[in-house]
């Protein structure tokens, strides 16, 4: 068990500050430390904080039917997966994969270049696709930690390649404007804060920095054990684990998320990403932070009933939503195979598939035409009347100062 300063009222931490304060002493503590702590008093201790606080707990007769819910969507969507050729494969695959990166980075507030991660990804897997960009290191890193995580789950998870991640996610060995270590445990103490400067929320306190090490040879050690337990759920433990130790100095999010993706790659035994877990969470990330900070606190027994009830329903969702993405795959394909014999320029494919993908945004103009393929608005609207009498366009309904236009369902 760690040792904590334990304060009987707010008063005495004040007085505590203020008398290290005057006499110009070194605190044993830092000052936002010994806050937090008086955050934990009132709301009680962290999980990590409590004896035997791995020994997990949850109640069965709760989490049993969702977890088989969500196994037979696991199982039905790989089935149809299957049925498709193994372009169509490939292009789900690759569409998941993309959103995966780009949601993980996006829950922590960081966007990236869609393209660029598009394009990372194909070049890394061999995949032929057109309009290939060249990516930024950073956003490298990031997708080499991705895929080795999904491309490789049945390899067991060591502390070197951990550390190979975390020195991914941060190839300067900066993040931001601040320069942090990489590749290695931090060695200070961690706080998750929002608000700003003056109005700062302590939401949680990581494991003491000297703990972490240990902390983190313990959840190695189990996440490679052969202990019978569902790798769904072990995606689930592992990801509130890592979370709760926090051990690097950033990037512990994405770390945790790529976990989480390596167990359910394993649970679905293909390297085939066919839903994007990162992208629903997203879409929840209210509700994901929340859920988390419930069950770190005030928590004795280590009841994880709460987050395992969540991140089951979180990724039943994300398996739902995934047949959106299967639908407009079809959609797409089924449209080619009709268009086969169609001439078409490169210009005309481009934008098609644009379209077909979801990928434009707004209404399709000449003027958009023009500047995406560039050429003159003249051969834009060449382009688009050829198609409108291919039967493959229409101009919308009430364009307004404006001509729209949208392809012909």
């Amino acid at each position: 068990m760690q040792k904590l300063l334990i304060f009987s009222n707010f008063a005495e931490i004040k007085s505590v500050i203020l008398r290290k304060n005057a006499k110009n002493r070194s605190f044993i503590l830092r000052k936002s430390y010994i806050f937090a702590l008086s955050i934990a008093m009132i709301m009680g201790l962290y999980i990590y904080q409590h004896e035997n606080w791995t020994d997990f707990k949850w109640d069965e007769k709760k989490i049993s039917p969702i977890l088989a819910e969500v196994r037979h969507l696991q199982g039905r969507l790989l089935g149809k997966m299957s049925a498709l050729g193994f372009d169509m494969q490939e292009e789900a695959s690759l569409k998941n994969m993309t959103l995966d990166v780009l949601k993980s980075s996006e829950i922590e507030g960081e966007k990236l270049n869609k393209a660029q991660v598009r394009s990372s990804i194909a070049r890394r897997l061999g995949i032929e696709v057109g309009g290939l960009v060249s990516s930024a290191r950073n956003i490298d890193g990031i997708v080499d930690m991705m895929l080795d995580a999904t491309q490789n789950y049945d390899q067991p998870l060591t502390e070197e390649r951990l550390l190979g991640w975390h020195g991914s996610l941060f190839p300067t060995g900066r993040s931001g404007l601040y320069a942090i270590k990489v590749a290695q445990y931090r060695t200070g103490e961690m706080q998750v804060v929002s608000g700003g400067f003056g109005r700062e929320k302590v939401h949680y306190e990581a494991v003491l920095a000297q703990d972490v090490k240990a902390e983190m040879d313990h959840f190695l050690q189990w996440l490679n054990s052969k202990m019978k337990i569902d790798d769904v759920l072990k995606a689930a433990i592992s990801h509130l684990w890592f979370v709760i130790i926090h051990p690097f100095d950033d990037g512990n999010g994405r770390i945790a998320r790529a976990i989480s993706d390596m167990l359910l790659a394993r649970s679905d035994k293909s390297n085939q990403r066919f839903y994007s877990m990162s992208t629903q969470i997203n879409k929840e990330r209210k509700k994901y932070y929340e859920t988390l900070e419930k069950t770190q606190r005030n928590n004795s027994d280590s009841d994880i009933t709460l987050w395992l009830n969540w991140f089951l329903k979180c990724l039943k969702r994300a398996i739902l939503s995934s047949e959106k993405i299967l639908e407009n795959i079809l959609t797409k394909a089924e449209f080619w195979t009709q268009h086969a014999q169609t001439s078409l320029n490169e210009r005309q494919i481009l934008m098609l598939n644009k379209l077909l993908d979801g990928d434009f945004v707004g209404k399709l103009q000449s003027s958009k035409w023009a500047k995406i393929c560039k050429c003159s608005q003249d051969t834009a609207i060449r382009d688009i009347k050829d198609l409108i009498e291919k039967g493959i366009l229409q101009q919308e309904e009430g364009g307004g100062r404006s001509t729209n236009y949208q392809l012909r369902r």
